[in-house]
């Protein structure tokens, strides 16, 4: 059973929004500009910015495609997180520096909804904390089956923004929010 985390010490989690994971994405014009509010808005808030970083064979720590995109960059003592999992949990330092902020509140941004975005969330909420997913600051592709059926990437994200808002733990607060609105505590 999880710790379920008490106060209401936010933080924002801006994850892979690298130029290899941004470059064909659904909308990532818009979901940029989108995060880029979300990031200013925790900023001018006082509010911990915690940047995850992807690498793997794939996506090449250093490589060109690695990079943030121009947009995103972390400013002065933000901290980056580098992990090699879907979860920015997963053997990473993440748990430990949320227990230094204090933070029990996870706002959530980033790429990839399916695979990335998903595992964290749902890492967040087994690990007690709260969530809140901002509902047009994440994006992926269009999946193509080798059926030759496709899973187009807007119904991804819908699907993930219904979840997060349908899905309960005990003791724990979820939903969703847009850039413009979203708190970053819970009440």
């Amino acid at each position: 059973m999880a710790s379920v985390r008490d106060g209401n010490q936010g933080i924002l989690l801006v994850v892979d929004v690298q130029v290899g994971v941004m470059s064909e994405a659904w909308d990532a014009p818009r979901i940029i500009k989108n995060i880029v509010r979300a990031v200013e808005r925790a900023r001018a808030q006082d509010i911990p910015v915690i940047w995850a970083q992807h690498s793997d064979e794939e996506l090449v720590s250093g490589s060109p495609d690695w990079q943030w995109v121009p947009e995103l960059v972390a400013a002065q003592g933000e901290l980056v997180i580098h992990k090699h999992f879907n979860s920015s949990f997963e053997q990473t330092i993440l748990e430990d520096q949320l227990a230094e902020f204090g933070a029990t509140h996870i706002v959530l941004a980033g790429a990839a909804t399916n695979w990335c975005i998903r595992a964290t969330a749902y890492g967040a909420l087994e690990r007690g904390y709260d969530l809140t997913l901002v509902k047009d600051a994440h994006t992926t592709n269009t999946i193509e089956l080798k059926n030759g059926a496709k899973i187009d990437a807007a119904n991804i994200i819908q699907e993930l923004n219904i979840a997060m808002n349908w899905v309960s733990y005990p003791g724990r607060r979820n939903a969703t929010a847009t850039a413009e609105e979203v708190e970053f505590t819970m009440r």
